[in-house]
């Protein structure tokens, strides 16, 4: 696992970047006995020794057999929602599918940690009935912090960069260096009794 780990150009963030492979990695996967928890099982020794703060799994929208790996590796479920009517129906799918993978006994640890809010278009009143119907129903589990539709979100990933190098100070960037924030300073240790 760990020949398959890359620096990036940002000091302490690693990839493991998508190639070929995992194209018939679902086929593979889906043969094997341990098949829900192959990823879970690669996984393991990083998480003992606590090589990294945090790992991401960054996973399609679609329930294959990798999605089910990642959600059974999963300490936790960070998802997007575009600021659009039929994304409320896909987050009930998503909540629907946790309590499966937990009760499935794949990984009862998992649990839907937060959801952020994504394409919102703050001259559309859609978007706001969105925003304002999920934090309803999820409450805290909704990050304040609400990513905006972008041109240049949409044009960075063919020019090979991030939000961040491709348009460093627009609102797109600034919005994910402030989810960033928020998603550590959910994640922080509480203080102790001491400090």
């Amino acid at each position: 696992m760990t020949e398959k780990i890359f620096p990036t150009q940002r000091e302490g963030l690693f990839i493991v970047p998508a190639d070929l492979d995992l194209a018939g990695a679902e086929v593979e996967i889906a043969r094997m006995p341990n098949h829900l928890t192959r990823l879970a099982e690669t996984l393991k020794p990083l998480q003992e020794d606590q090589t990294f703060d945090f790992v991401f799994l960054d996973c399609p929208p679609s329930l294959g057999i990798l999605m089910s790996n990642a959600l059974a590796a999963a300490d936790e479920l960070l998802t997007p929602i575009q600021c659009e009517y039929f994304a409320l129906e896909g987050l009930v799918k998503i909540v629907r599918l946790v309590e499966q993978v937990r009760d499935s006994g794949a990984n009862n640890r998992l649990e839907l940690a937060g959801i952020v809010m994504t394409m919102f278009d703050g001259r559309t009143n859609l978007s706001e009935q969105v925003v304002a119907e999920v934090r309803q129903h999820f409450g805290e589990r909704v990050y304040e912090t609400v990513i905006p539709r972008s041109v240049r979100l949409s044009e960075a990933p063919s020019f090979g960069k991030s939000i961040l190098e491709y348009a460093p100070s627009g609102a797109a960037a600034q919005a994910y260096r402030a989810l960033a924030r928020e998603f550590i300073q959910r994640h922080a240790p509480p203080a102790s009794a001491l400090e």
